[in-house]
C-alpha cells in the first residue's frame, strides 16, 4: 500500500466526540474509481474508549455524511475498509482504541490548509491559545465544496507568523467545531500540549458552554432536560435524528434548557449541553416539537404556530429575511487554562440579526392584545 504523501500524517488523528461537523466524504463503488494499483487513506477515527462493539459498516455509516451503507458495505467487500492497518469485512465489531481507516484506489483531494487573509474576531488570545467568535456563515473547517474560506484558513493567516504553529498539524488548532450558520465562541489551541489538555476537558465535560436559542412554540416549563440518542437520520443523512437511550443507534446526549424569554409563539431559550454530538440542540429541539426558528434543515422555516392571518404570515416571513438561518448562538464558553490552571470564562455578543430578530417579537408580543397563548 502506498500513502498519498502530499498530504499531512494521520497515523495519529482521532476525532473527539465534541467535534460538531462530521467529514463530507462520498465514497465511490470501486467500478467508479482508476485503479492504479495503490491504495491512498481518504478517512480515519479511532474508536474512543466506550464504544460499544459495533458493525464496522454501521459504524461508518454513522460518521461519514454522504456514504451509504450499502456503499460502506462494497468498499469493505473491495478492500476498502482497514482496521489497525488491516483489511476487514463488513460484519467486523469495532472496540475501543480500534482506527478505522477508509482506503481508496485514488488520491483523496489535496486539502492542504493555506492561510487567507479572512477578518477574524478575536476575543482572546495569548501563547497557548486563542479564543474567537465565528459569524454565521462561515464554515468552521473545509470539507465537500467547501475548501476555501474557512475559518481554519483565517486562523492559518493570523497565526501565519508563528514559526510552531502548522495549519496542517491535527495536533494544533480547533479544539471543537460549531456547525455553519451557528454563530458564537470557539477555542484555538497553538500547542499541541494546550489542544491534548482542552480536549480532555471537553471529554470529561468540565467545561461550560452555553447556547441562545429561538425555537417555535410556548414551551410548557420553564426548565427541562431532554435526553436521548443522536445519530444520523436514515432518510435525510445531512439531519441528525434522537433515538431512544436504550437502543445501539447514535450516541447518547443530553440538553438542559431554561426558558429566558416568552413571545407566545416562540420562546428564547438557554441551552447547556452534557454532550456536544452533531446538531444536538436542533435535532433535540425538534424531538420535543419545538424546532429552532428559521431552521430550514429541521422544519424551523415554516409556520408552526400561530395565527392564520395574512398580517401574521408577513410578520414570520419579515422574521424570516432578518435572520435567515438557524437562530442558535454559541453564547458562553469556559475552561481551565492549560498552563496557569486559571478559570477562563467568555461571552459573546448577540449579533446583530439575532438582536434584531428578538426586538421585533418583542414588540409582535407587546402589540398583542392576547394575555396568554397556547403552548
Amino acid at each position: 500500500m502506498k500513502p498519498n504523501n502530499s498530504l499531512p500524517s494521520t497515523d495519529n488523528l482521532e476525532i473527539p466526540e465534541n467535534l460538531e461537523d462530521n467529514e463530507n466524504i462520498e465514497i465511490p463503488t470501486p467500478e467508479e474509481d482508476e485503479d492504479d494499483g495503490f491504495l491512498y487513506e481518504h478517512f480515519r477515527i479511532v474508536a474512543d474508549r466506550g464504544q460499544v462493539p459495533t458493525r464496522v459498516d454501521k459504524f461508518l455509516f454513522e460518521h461519514l455524511q454522504h456514504s451509504s451503507r450499502n456503499r460502506i458495505q462494497k468498499a469493505a467487500e473491495a478492500g476498502f475498509i482497514h482496521v489497525n492497518d488491516r483489511p476487514v469485512k463488513s460484519n467486523y465489531k469495532v472496540r475501543p482504541g480500534d482506527a478505522v481507516t477508509l482506503m481508496m484506489n485514488r488520491p483523496r483531494h489535496d486539502d492542504t490548509i493555506e492561510p487567507e487573509d479572512i477578518p477574524l474576531d478575536v476575543v482572546y488570545e495569548d501563547e497557548q491559545l486563542m479564543v474567537i467568535n465565528k459569524p454565521a456563515g462561515m464554515v468552521v473547517h473545509p470539507g465537500c465544496g467547501n475548501y476555501h474560506g474557512t475559518l481554519v484558513n483565517a486562523i492559518a493567516w493570523h497565526l501565519r507568523n508563528l514559526p510552531s504553529y502548522d495549519p496542517n498539524d491535527p495536533e494544533v488548532g480547533l479544539v471543537h467545531r460549531i456547525d455553519k450558520d451557528t454563530s458564537g465562541l470557539l477555542v484555538v489551541a497553538k500547542t499541541p500540549e494546550a489542544k491534548s489538555n482542552l480536549g480532555i476537558q471537553f471529554f470529561n465535560k468540565t467545561t461550560h458552554r452555553s447556547y441562545n436559542a429561538l425555537v417555535w412554540g410556548n414551551l410548557k416549563d420553564d426548565e427541562g432536560r431532554i435526553e436521548g440518542n443522536i445519530g444520523r437520520d436514515p432518510k435525510d443523512r445531512l439531519r441528525m435524528c434522537v433515538f431512544p437511550t436504550d437502543s445501539e443507534i447514535g450516541k447518547p446526549a443530553v440538553t438542559h434548557y431554561h426558558v429566558l424569554e416568552r413571545f407566545g409563539y416562540t420562546t428564547w431559550v438557554e441551552c447547556i449541553l452534557e454532550t456536544g454530538r452533531t446538531h444536538q440542540i436542533r435535532a433535540h429541539m425538534k424531538h420535543i416539537g419545538h424546532p429552532m426558528f428559521s431552521d430550514e434543515r429541521y422544519g424551523g422555516t415554516e409556520i408552526l404556530r400561530g395565527e392564520r392571518s395574512s398580517t401574521y404570515r408577513a410578520f414570520i416571513q419579515n422574521c424570516f429575511k432578518l435572520c435567515p438561518r438557524q437562530v442558535l448562538h454559541a453564547r458562553t464558553l469556559g475552561f481551565v487554562h492549560p498552563v496557569t490552571h486559571q478559570q477562563m470564562d467568555f461571552t459573546s455578543e448577540l449579533p446583530a440579526d439575532i438582536a434584531a430578530l428578538l426586538e421585533k417579537w418583542r414588540t409582535y408580543t407587546y402589540g398583542t392584545t392576547r394575555d396568554t397563548f397556547e403552548p
